[in-house]
């Protein structure tokens, strides 16, 4: 499966890159005793390569974490994954359908706001950042992408899924208890390699890269780019063909092949 993975990753890279180039750069500005880049412009499309390459970095370090058997780590980058790809369809939704809501200008301010009002002094900043609630953005998906789904069942997904992940990030016994085993019971300290606990995370971590994948096909659809959105369509038809799903991606025939690892030096 990880050849697979980083024959996504290469592709998602490919296609970053062209829309990278699409957009204005950014522009290098005064800071404290340095510099730092920043978005002039502060468009969505600015905003939706920002969610990208964090995307596409995410799922790097989630291979690197799943191959040395860190699966208590990548849960954390799964929630955080959750969270990125929900923002790319949010802010490319604005786009595709020419609308764009108090909820989108909300999340853009609070998105392009610097961290510290008072650079020279972090404690005397008074800047407080108004994101909206997660589960609004949730809200909004479910109007938009629901396709007649009962809204409160759609929602209610979304939410079991935050908080299966939120155990990893806030450390919760269960969670935490997944790094028990063997006779007698030991915490695995150093990762979960020959246990389990690896094909099961790896086949989650196929579903990250895929939906990350589809992440890619909706910003480049915002960004207008229809032959890349058309290459992008063929590569996910071989991405699923390789892991045993039917073309239309829905029902999964044989499950994603074995996580084969590198071995430890």
């Amino acid at each position: 499966m990880r050849d697979l993975f980083h024959e996504l990753l290469a592709v998602m890279e490919h296609a970053f890159r062209r829309l990278e180039l699409q957009t204005p750069p950014p522009q290098a500005r005064p800071w404290k005793d340095g510099f730092v880049f920043r978005y002039s412009e502060q468009s969505i499309e600015q905003a939706l390569i920002q969610k990208l390459a964090r995307v596409i970095s995410g799922l790097r370090a989630v291979d690197i974490l799943l191959s040395h058997g860190y699966v208590q780590e990548q849960g954390v980058l799964h929630r955080t994954l959750d969270e990125l790809n929900e923002d790319i369809l949010f802010l490319t939704a604005a786009v595709t359908n020419d609308s764009i809501t108090a909820l989108h200008t909300r999340y853009l301010d609070s998105f392009w706001a610097e961290e510290f009002d008072v650079p020279d002094n972090p404690v005397a900043s008074t800047q407080k950042r108004d994101t909206p609630p997660r589960r609004k953005i949730r809200a909004y998906l479910t109007r938009v992408f629901g396709n007649g789904i009962d809204p409160s069942m759609h929602h209610d997904i979304g939410e079991t899924i935050s908080k299966v992940y939120s155990g990893f990030v806030h450390g919760a016994s269960p969670h935490i208890m997944d790094m028990c085993c063997g006779e007698p019971p030991r915490f695995s300290l150093s990762g979960m390699q020959g246990t389990i606990r690896i094909q099961e995370h790896a086949n989650d971590a196929w579903n990250y890269f895929f939906r990350s994948l589809l992440s890619a096909i909706a910003v480049a659809k915002a960004f207008g780019d229809e032959s890349l959105v058309d290459a992008l369509y063929q590569y996910r038809a071989k991405f699923e063909a390789a892991s045993g799903l039917d073309l239309d991606g829905e029902q999964r025939v044989s499950g994603p092949p074995d996580f084969k690892s590198r071995k430890r030096r």
